[in-house]
């Protein structure tokens, strides 16, 4: 409390406003009436106050500001002063010496120097002067002196302060181009380092990154130009239908028929707009590309109804905004249904999205045998990662959080026996220094060195010797980078084909992706450093270099292992050749275990094609895994908290923190329902389950009270839960299937069905259905509370004689009208007294109505309604509006009203 005024003080000092220095032996600061000053006095000045002395400018008008003074009692006097009361002026100098950096550094500017040295304490010229300026006729004169020797000081300090800023002012104008000046095109320091007007355009070139490259020669000869041109071209956007929903073919006849029909002959700012073409080498036609930069769909006028099919469709998961080059990887795994796969550095997710349709490539089938683990390293972007994943609503997706080097290995219950779990597929899209995506992060035109990736190359081997230690015998691991640069590329792959003494090898998949134009893996570079010192082989470096550059990053010697490893094998994609970003790919398949494996492992029974997974006990584990942690120790660990009974049955929770050291949110448990839990029978007899229903795959995030959400995942996952929850951290899995209603004790069922989980779930439901026509389902995805009535004969048929509760509304095509919807839909709906609502998020409600022909505008506010005038007026009777009160549940916002993308706010939230 005591220092806050002083600071203040030295702060109005500084912007050469009047200046009150601590005195040495003061007192109270009261006002004190003096009879000989008066505010009209000689001086001009008002009544002077005891305990410290008072200067202001001598010329030119008063400071409008003033500080007021700040209030001490004896014993909250400065530092300085109540060391050394009456010791002399050398404390008391020390202290203002203290704070003369302030002083220094705020008494440059502008006149502000002059007018702080004139406000500061002069020398009394005489006794009678002394008397004069103190404030209260008891402060002896001996004193008042003290502090004017400090002034002296600060004066002249801050007076060569303000002459070295007027020379430095002087200065700069001297270096300022003639004729330029703050406002005026090509003006100002101020402009052009951003401060007024946004930021400086950052200039595409980089003599290093040409330098580099052009004495690597992954360019062919006579296209270097053609090359650099479109680096510094703005990336073209590219979307994906999502491929595994029944109606991909409905989206891809509406952009064809309707919105690319817009786009033709129009013009933005000059440039005319390139109607979307597609992907030559992209199966089906699911995706497409155009010249539309990200920016001009965003902000042109023109596009808005086409931009705004874009971002709903992609919330609602029916498409993906991705880069082109990205979706290569998972077509290169060639996944099939019953793969168990392994994202190791998945997020943000659009490959992991790719992954999962390629699961459910057959939609009859709910449960697919195979499953998806997508692993980061970074806990915050595992998060995104389960937001792209919720998306696509599949029980055969898990989100890990481990750092992919040491990513633990599994194990699984295979006939009460546990085995090792080997991954059919692995992606390994590593980490890079991205020069590939220059297009769009203008950032790494001048941020690229050779350093990042000599300092990647290190984590990348890492991270492909451990997916390649966790690749059954004959799986396929896909090894990619967004760099063009060989040390995080065919250095990495050459090193991991090296060490694997043959176990591993690149397959040729040039004839997998007919249409795409790539350039062949290179086998000769060399390593240059920083500073542009060139290194050919190992031993030419020096031994200082040794901890920054490494031999596994320069090419083998021999010439007969180096063609062994066909590293023409690999694709590299340049940016000139199909218009897209740079890329790096490279397959490998599994021949055999690894060198470094005890045993390998044997396959139990008869091997399918391709072979799933290589089952081994726990004794048959590796020895020494490279960048791991070893698994034989991990494994009897587990197996001892097993046999111990430590672990409640049914319950995974996140790993203990003296066995794992966590980052970030602590994760709620998953917790399967047990066969005898009172909770599912009821739910049986509502929705008249099929006796083929997994119920031992249900869980909830929670021990104990009440179970609000329940989760479903399948098969294979559950066994992975189950037996790895003491090594790894899960993020999330499964999908919400129910929710519980606030008042749900007074129907039959306490829960109600979750659109998020109603195609997984509808094939086991036998009761409760009713098929509605397309009319219909444009009313109720209007209305928010339509009344039977205004529904077709049929439907009120089907819904008069059942009980109020959680139905489900299904839409199926009619062949015989081809110019109808072709697709079938399903929604999850709520019988009430006299009325039947949807509960179907808003971007979904968006997506059937823009299939059926009907345009939206629900992103702006500026529109109240989006159809018929009827549309306004479906709020329903009085009793409708009750009966959904009393269940406990809210409808789903009408598409031309901003709300939450559920029927309440748990629907919308995903699992924790």
């Amino acid at each position: 409390m005591a220092r806050r005024p002083r600071r203040a003080t030295y702060r109005a000092a500084a912007r050469g406003r009047e200046v009150r220095l601590p005195e040495a032996g003061a007192g109270r600061r009261r006002r004190a009436p003096s009879p000989t000053s008066a505010p009209g006095g000689p001086e001009g000045r008002r009544p002077a106050r005891a305990g410290g002395t008072r200067r202001t400018a001598p010329d030119g008008p008063r400071p409008r500001g003033r500080l007021p003074a700040p209030r001490r009692s004896a014993h909250a006097r400065p530092r300085a002063v109540r060391g050394a009361a009456g010791a002399g002026t050398g404390t008391l100098g020390a202290a203002v010496r203290r704070r003369l950096p302030l002083l220094l550094a705020r008494g440059s500017p502008g006149t502000r120097g002059p007018a702080l040295c004139a406000s500061l304490p002069q020398a009394p010229a005489g006794p009678g002067a002394a008397q004069a300026r103190s404030r209260g006729p008891r402060a002896p004169a001996r004193k008042a002196a003290r502090p004017t020797v400090a002034g002296r000081c600060v004066r002249a300090a801050c007076a060569a302060a303000w002459a070295m800023g007027r020379r430095a002012r002087g200065r700069r104008f001297q270096q300022r181009p003639q004729g330029a000046e703050d406002g005026a095109e090509g003006g100002g320091k101020r402009r052009e380092a951003g401060w007024e007007g946004g930021y400086p355009e950052i200039v595409k070139e980089n003599k290093l990154f040409e330098h580099y490259y052009q004495e690597l020669k992954i360019v062919p000869e006579g296209e270097w130009d053609q090359f650099m041109e479109a680096l510094r071209e703005p990336l073209p956007a590219t979307l994906r239908i999502t491929g595994y929903k029944s109606h991909a073919k409905e989206i891809l006849h509406c952009l064809k028929n309707k919105y690319f029909k817009e786009l033709e002959d129009l013009e933005v700012d000059g440039q005319k707009v390139e109607v979307p073409q597609p992907l030559s080498w992209y199966p089906e036609e699911l995706a497409w590309h155009t010249n539309l930069s990200r920016k001009i769909l965003r902000k042109s006028p023109q596009l808005e109804k086409f931009h705004q099919f874009l971002v709903s469709e992609t919330e609602s998961g029916n498409i993906s905004r991705q880069e082109a080059v990205s979706m290569i990887p998972p077509l290169l795994l060639n996944a099939h249904p019953h793969h168990k796969i392994l994202d190791m550095c998945a997020a943000p997710g659009s490959k992991t999205t790719q992954l999962i349709e390629m699961l459910h490539a057959d939609m009859n089938v709910p449960f697919p045998e195979g499953f998806v683990i997508a692993n980061d390293v970074d806990n915050k972007r595992c998060y995104l990662l389960v937001h792209q994943a919720k998306r696509l609503s599949s029980p055969c997706i898990m989100v890990v959080n481990h750092d992919a080097s040491s990513i633990p290995r599994l194990t699984i219950d295979v006939n009460g026996k546990k085995e090792i779990l080997f991954y059919d597929r692995i992606l390994c899209d590593v980490p890079c220094s991205g020069d590939g995506t220059m297009r769009k992060n203008i950032d790494v035109w001048k941020k690229w060195t050779t350093l990042n990736s000599l300092q990647l190359h290190g984590l990348q081997l890492r991270i492909a010797t451990r997916g390649a230690e966790q690749l059954v015998e004959g799986g396929r691991m896909v090894y990619s980078t967004c760099s063009l640069n060989p040390i995080e590329d065919e250095a990495v792959i050459a090193s991991l084909l090296e060490k694997s003494e043959g176990a591993l090898e690149l397959a040729d998949v040039s004839s997998e992706l007919p249409g795409l134009k790539w350039m062949p893996g290179i086998t000769q570079w060399k390593v240059m450093t920083k500073d542009g010192q060139w290194f050919s082989e190992w031993e030419a470096v020096p031994h200082g270099r040794h901890t920054q550059i490494r031999p596994t990053m320069f090419p083998p010697k021999d010439p007969e292992r180096l063609q062994a490893m066909h590293l023409e094998r690999c694709l590299r994609i340049l940016p000139h050749h199909q218009n897209t970003g740079g890329f790096f790919v490279a397959v490998l398949v599994k021949k055999s275990s690894m060198p470094w494996n005890k045993r390998p492992p044997k396959l139990q029974g008869e091997p399918r094609e391709p072979v799933r997974s290589g089952p081994t006990d726990p004794a048959e584990l590796e020895s020494k895994p490279a960048g791991g942690i070893d698994d034989t120790e991990i494994t009897e660990r587990a197996e001892n908290v097993e046999n111990n009974g430590s672990k409640k049955d049914g319950v995974c929770g996140p790993p203990p923190s003296k066995k794992m050291k966590l980052f970030g949110f602590k994760e709620d448990p998953f917790v399967f329902i047990p066969e005898d839990d009172p909770l599912f029978p009821p739910i049986q007899k509502f929705y008249a389950l099929d006796p083929s229903f997994p119920k031992m795959n249900l869980l909830t995030r929670t021990t104990e009270g009440k179970k609000r959400q329940l989760y479903m995942v399948s098969k294979e996952l559950r066994n992975v839960l189950l037996n790895n929850s003491e090594r790894v951290k899960v993020i999330n899995t499964g999908i919400k299937v129910w929710c519980r209603n606030n008042s749900g004790e007074e129907f039959d069922c306490a829960f109600r069905l979750a659109q998020e989980g109603i195609y997984t779930l509808y094939p086991f439901i036998n009761s409760r259905i009713i098929t509605v026509s397309m009319e219909d389902v444009k009313i109720l995805l209007t209305q928010e509370n339509p009344f039977f009535r205004k529904l077709s004969s049929e439907t009120y048929s089907q819904a008069k004689d059942l009980a109020k509760g959680s139905i489900v509304l299904k839409y199926e095509p009619d062949p015989t009208k081809p110019d109808t919807l072709q697709c079938p839909i399903v929604l999850c709906g709520w019988r009430g007294k006299a009325s039947i609502r949807t509960f179907v998020p808003k971007n979904e409600r968006l997506h059937y109505l823009r299939m059926m022909g009907l345009e939206v505008l629900a992103e702006k506010k500026k529109e109240g309604a989006i159809l018929a005038p009827e549309s306004a007026g479906g709020s329903g009777p009085p009793e409708a509006e009750e009966a959904g009160a009393e269940h406990g549940v809210e409808p789903a916002a009408s598409p031309s009203v901003d709300a939450a993308p559920g029927p309440d706010p748990a629907e919308g939230a995903l699992p924790r």
